[in-house]
């Protein structure tokens, strides 16, 4: 696991100007590797690793953020939030909506202000990895962190994925 003196992305901008304490990693990101293949690079449990998917809810964008070895139930999540369906946003919307690039999109910092939806296990974790604004680049922190900044919705929507 290599680190690196703190990135500015408006990510971290963000965790500055909370002053919230993050460490840096990164690591040489590969297209389509996802979430094992940036556990197996920064040496961390899968489940520690924190994935930002962008949704949109009835054309509507919303951030889930779920552990990288579980998926979300697009079903539980639209009756929660209480929409009629929530569908995968397409890349380039994503981008728009987020001003991140796919690969390095984190929920802090966006271009657009998104409401967000959190698995709420990820609590249990002591730290957490979240992307940092780049492909590659990952921030560790307590996961209540991300409550104090981003409040999120809280949830029960993720199930292990399919082998």
């Amino acid at each position: 696991m290599s680190e690196v003196m703190h990135p500015d992305t408006p990510a971290t901008n963000i965790l500055r100007r909370a002053g919230i304490e993050y460490s840096d990693h990164s690591y040489a990101y590969e297209e389509d590797g996802g979430t094992a293949v940036c556990a197996s690079k920064l040496n961390v449990d899968e489940h520690s690793i924190v994935k930002t998917i962008v949704l949109e809810a009835d054309g509507k964008p919303l951030i889930v953020l779920m552990h990288g070895d579980m998926r979300a139930s697009a079903k539980e999540l639209a009756r929660l939030a209480g929409v009629k369906t929530i569908t995968p946003c397409p890349p380039q919307k994503a981008e728009e909506y987020t001003g991140y690039e796919i690969g390095g999109i984190s929920p802090f910092g966006t271009r657009n202000e998104l409401p967000v939806y959190m698995e709420e296990t990820i609590l249990n974790l002591r730290k957490i990895y979240i992307n940092g604004g780049n492909k590659g680049y990952f921030v560790g922190m307590d996961p209540y962190d991300v409550v104090k900044i981003l409040h999120p919705v809280l949830v029960k929507v993720g199930s292990a994925r399919a082998a």
